[in-house]
């Protein structure tokens, strides 16, 4: 799972017990993880289907710098399965878990799905190539 983004815990992120909201937290789940997809399929004609199980772990407190990490779990021929891991930046204590996010390419037109044409193996090779070009393979 590669961690491509935080966002810092504001004041309006906050519920009634001064942690985080889980409808932000939802929220931010379903931005960060549709602009992965978004950048897997080089398309950004995707909407959510689905969204599965969630599981809120521990809380993040005003100031808490949270962070995204994103993996794909499966492509099929118009969508892309991925998982979402929200934990707190400095002490790795997962605040969430979102499994099973489905987003499907649509037809800017119609809305309705389009192949995307891609394959799981063709996005490992991408992501590879794209580490590779950043220098962050090791």
């Amino acid at each position: 799972m590669r961690f491509l983004s935080r966002r810092l815990v504001m004041p309006n992120d906050l519920n009634y017990a001064n942690a985080l909201f889980g409808g932000r937290a939802l929220e931010w789940i379903d931005e960060e993880a549709a602009i992965y997809a978004i950048c897997q399929l080089e398309s950004n004609h995707l909407v959510t289907k689905h969204i599965g199980e969630i599981s809120f772990e521990s809380p993040a407190l005003q100031g808490d710098v949270v962070e995204f990490g994103l993996a794909t779990k499966k492509v099929g021929r118009t969508s892309i399965t991925v998982s979402c891991l929200v934990r707190n930046k400095a002490t790795k204590k997962t605040i969430c878990f979102a499994d099973d996010i489905v987003f499907v390419r649509v037809d800017p037109d119609t809305r309705l799905p389009v192949p995307h044409g891609k394959t799981m193996d063709e996005l490992e090779a991408q992501t590879h190539q794209e580490l590779k070009s950043l220098n962050m393979l090791g």
